[in-house]
């Protein structure tokens, strides 16, 4: 029952078209397998929870409660010489601080789809399209205006190169010719200039003028991307992606970074810890910062952005 609630959701996402003509019940039972054969479905679903409850601590603290969800699927075709992989991540969690309201703490949404011919045993020729954006807004501490949203701000990579496969665990992607295109739909954020596109014109007094600011910024380089996956001790697996992107029309010298890194640690067929790493460095993006030392943000540059998060749950594999 998995296994076809994961084909009717990522057929949809990565199936360009396929008709089976079938003319007798043998014709079709043949067809059947031969799209099981050449299709190879699958992924991981995680529930993570953390609490923490104090009555008369000393120490201080809060009382808290906290849910991450990770959900990891794959759809993979091979044929032939002909390859398509395909996946698409989701994580998005949530954590509950005494008495104040429900907050946000993660929420990712990324889809990868790689189409590559192969070359050689090792070399495929490659397309690939990446999308990464989020699910929720995301709001201010005072929850009085939102920072991030849906599509604000949305990372496209749309990639045509090289593909390396030396064997199932490492991929290396190397395209010279990649277009890198962050969009962010929400007009009042692309006024303010957020995550790097062109803000809002001023009028002579030096105020914004609404709905001036683009909402669409494009790049034009080279992008490499490396993927890793090996189980590098006992019921411990490592999951490592890696894209490094320099705009050959603006400050070619500049990589744009994001590397990820997820270990896994499998305590039985439904137990799970998991420890997640993300840095992303990015010289278009501007975070706020305190150029004095006194305490006070009065500044903008780019800085290193890390995220990480750890937790033990239930965890269930697609297969």
């Amino acid at each position: 029952m998995l296994k076809a609630l994961l084909r009717n959701l990522l057929l949809p996402l990565f199936i360009f078209n396929i008709t089976i003509f079938s003319v007798t019940a043998q014709d079709t039972l043949v067809d059947t397998v031969a799209v099981r054969n050449i299709w190879d479905f699958g992924g991981t679903g995680t529930v993570n929870f953390s609490q923490v409850s104090l009555s008369n601590w000393a120490a201080g603290g809060q009382n808290s409660l906290s849910a991450l969800g990770i959900l990891n699927l794959y759809g993979n075709y091979k044929n032939g010489k002909h390859t398509w992989n395909n996946t698409l991540d989701l994580t998005y969690g949530t954590v509950k601080l005494q008495e104040q309201r429900l907050r946000k703490s993660d929420d990712r949404l990324e889809l990868n789809l790689k189409y590559g011919r192969q070359a050689s045993s090792k070399w495929f020729y490659t397309a690939q399209l990446n999308t990464r954006t989020q699910i929720s807004p995301t709001y201010t501490s005072e929850r009085d205006s939102v920072i991030s949203n849906f599509m604000a701000p949305a990372f496209v990579l749309a990639s045509i190169g090289m593909d390396y496969k030396p064997n199932p665990k490492l991929s290396v992607f190397i395209s010279p010719f990649t277009g890198k295109f962050t969009a962010v739909l929400n007009q009042r954020m692309a006024d303010y200039g957020a995550f790097g596109v062109e803000p809002a014109q001023r009028d002579l007094e030096g105020r914004l003028i609404p709905g001036t600011g683009e909402r669409l910024r494009e790049e034009f380089g080279g992008f490499v991307n490396v993927r890793f996956r090996n189980e590098i001790f006992k019921n411990v697996t490592l999951q490592s992606k890696a894209d490094l992107f320099s705009n050959y029309l603006r400050n070619a010298k500049n990589i744009d970074v994001n590397w990820e890194n997820l270990v896994n640690f499998k305590v039985n067929k439904f137990l799970s810890a998991s420890l997640f790493l993300h840095m992303i460095y990015d010289d278009d993006i501007m975070i706020d910062v305190d150029r004095s030392g006194d305490g006070t943000l009065d500044g903008k540059g780019p800085r290193l952005q890390l995220k990480e998060t750890m937790g033990i749950g239930f965890s269930y594999k697609f297969e």
